[in-house]
């Protein structure tokens, strides 16, 4: 669906997202769900020889990438990894350099400076909710998810 998505100061888009990993490392997919009003957009990709974390954050890049325009967006993601990095670790990586709290790189930095720099373009709000618990917006995005393993 290619239906472009405008910004509003009244509206919010909802941005679903998910990732899958057949193995781990293995092949992986990740799925998106953006709905503004009604309208609604699916998106989906795949990734040879890598992790469910990376799958995870592909997700959230490339939803908020697919944005033409500066919006308001509510990302539900099931992935805690996503939730707790964008909203408690990463000020911490920066300022120690992109280092963890034991000294060691950060892992996936190049996805964690990506989504920083996109969720910087938007007013961002993160919400956890439980994966696999028949919330339906993390069900599609589960299922496009793994419809993005078959991509890979």
């Amino acid at each position: 669906m290619s239906t472009t998505l405008p910004a509003s100061e009244n509206k919010v888009v909802d941005l679903y997202t998910d990732g899958a990993c057949k193995g781990n490392p293995g092949l992986g997919g990740w799925g998106v769900l953006l709905r503004y009003g009604e309208v609604e957009k699916r998106l989906c990709g795949g990734a040879r020889d890598t992790t469910n974390n990376r799958m995870e954050l592909m997700a959230v890049i490339e939803g908020l990438k697919s944005l033409n325009q500066v919006c308001q967006v509510r990302v539900h993601t099931d992935s805690q990894y996503v939730q707790k990095g964008i909203s408690e670790w990463l000020p911490n990586w920066v300022r120690r350099g992109w280092k963890t709290a034991s000294g060691g790189a950060v892992k996936n930095q190049d996805l964690w400076r990506e989504l920083a720099a996109q969720a910087a373009r938007h007013q961002v709000e993160w919400f956890w909710v439980k994966g696999h618990a028949g919330h339906p917006g993390n069900e599609i995005a589960d299922l496009l998810a793994n419809e993005g393993v078959k991509k890979a």
